[in-house]
């Protein structure tokens, strides 16, 4: 269901709208799922994820107010254009020709050659951009998922390849920099292949590949504006406390806050593509 959490107590017209559409929309998928008995292996394309306590970006200057995440499964890798057209072949209403404006703007898979075909083989493997958050969403359902949280994504991020936070290495946050400081124009470019080296937890390329959708990116609130980064009124988390930009090994997480905070579950990008979740109980959020 269409996650329509924020600092507003009540919901506006038009994204109670929305979310009835989405639900119509979400109906149909999931009719497809069962008379195709479309599903993703998930022993073999998921992870389990431990709960933990941790001090997020978000957390504010009070570092006791650590956040919390569960227990969760998180897909190893983000889904590949390979993946997403197979999606397409069972859900043709979520083909760029034919999903409504409100749901997918105009730059909605606008680098495939067509509306069903991705290009050439090597692209099959690629991750899957230019998607909406309501086509992301659509798409984890079909997996009996859901798009990570912000706390469960951010979680897995702080990890290397030997240690669960590992933000207070130097050498692995010049790393992960380096590709935060290529321009969009550059890195979109670069090739999108998945299967690097996996982190801690086993799971691949949360750095270095592209930006992710999380389900929760509309409750991210956070100003572009440089000159309001000392004002905890102005950055906020759902009034968690102010983010704190003191610290430059904040600032790659910071950045896709800035990103996911300024766009639309409509908005697509050329680098911005997505990977799933699971609840442990099977049941999504």
């Amino acid at each position: 269901m269409a996650n329509w959490s924020s600092c507003n107590s009540k919901p506006t017209f038009r994204q109670v709208l929305l979310s009835a559409v989405f639900l119509l929309f979400s109906a149909v998928t999931n009719a497809a799922d069962s008379a195709t008995g479309s599903t993703t292996d998930f022993a073999t394309n998921y992870v389990a994820i431990p709960g933990n306590q941790f001090a997020s970006v978000l957390s504010g200057p009070d570092l006791k107010d650590k956040a919390k995440v569960k227990p969760f499964a998180m897909r190893i890798s983000p889904v590949t254009n390979g993946e997403y057209q197979q999606f397409l072949q069972t859900h043709p209403e979520w083909r760029r020709d034919s999903v409504p404006s409100i749901f997918a703007d105009a730059s909605y898979l606008h680098t495939w050659s067509s509306p069903n075909e991705p290009g050439d083989a090597q692209k099959l493997t690629q991750a899957a951009t230019s998607v909406s958050w309501h086509a992301a969403q659509a798409y984890c359902e079909t997996e009996n998922a859901r798009l990570p949280a912000w706390y469960e994504w951010e979680l897995v991020a702080a990890a290397d390849g030997q240690h669960a936070d590992a933000r207070s290495d130097p050498a692995w946050l010049a790393h992960i920099l380096s590709w935060y400081s290529v321009s969009s124009d550059q890195s979109s470019t670069n090739s999108t292949n998945i299967g690097h080296a996996p982190n801690y937890y086993g799971i691949k390329d949360m750095h270095g590949l592209i930006w992710e959708w999380v389900s929760d990116f509309n409750a991210l609130l956070i100003s572009a504006d440089s000159r309001t980064q000392g004002d905890p009124d102005k950055l906020q988390f759902c009034g968690a406390g102010a983010i704190s930009l003191q610290n430059k090994e904040n600032y790659a997480i910071l950045m896709r806050v800035a990103l996911l905070s300024s766009l639309t579950g409509a908005s697509t990008t050329d680098n911005l593509g997505f990977r799933c979740a699971r609840d442990l109980n099977g049941e999504r959020k």
